[in-house]
């Protein structure tokens, strides 16, 4: 998408009329074009409408101060993708992700092994357990 929308901003050709693809496609894929790798990747373009942008933000920080940049992405954007396609970029924060946890395997309520105290038979009483019960 980023190079369609390139060779569209140089071109000047209205995005509208190319067979396939629409303003609201073209412009969130020119956004990493337009800021960076860096800003790129702790953003997230969602979609256009009305021609307001609307990125996603990790955080508080980053839409601070992307909003004072957004006079300088604007340009960038048009540039890009052509004029008055977007007016306007609306910064949201994203809900923190929830990190993916590992399923621990389910425990016995009673653990009869802890009761052996010597550690080379309570290895052999779990693994005689575990060969019963598969």
């Amino acid at each position: 998408m980023e190079r369609a929308s390139r060779i569209l901003g140089k071109l000047q050709i209205k995005p509208v009329e190319v067979a396939g693809v629409k303003t609201y496609h073209l412009a969130p894929g020119a956004w990493a074009a337009a800021v960076g790798k860096k800003i790129a990747s702790h953003t997230k373009p969602v979609f256009l409408q009305d021609g307001k942008l609307i990125v996603d933000v990790e955080d508080a920080v980053w839409q601070t101060q992307l909003r004072t940049l957004e006079t300088s992405i604007l340009p960038r954007i048009e540039k890009i993708v052509g004029s008055r396609i977007v007016e306007h970029i609306e910064f949201r924060l994203t809900p923190p992700r929830r990190q993916a946890t590992a399923a621990s395997a389910p425990r016995a309520a009673t653990d009869e092994s802890t009761a052996i105290p010597d550690p080379v038979m309570r290895r052999v009483y779990r693994s005689a357990r575990r060969k019963a019960n598969a």
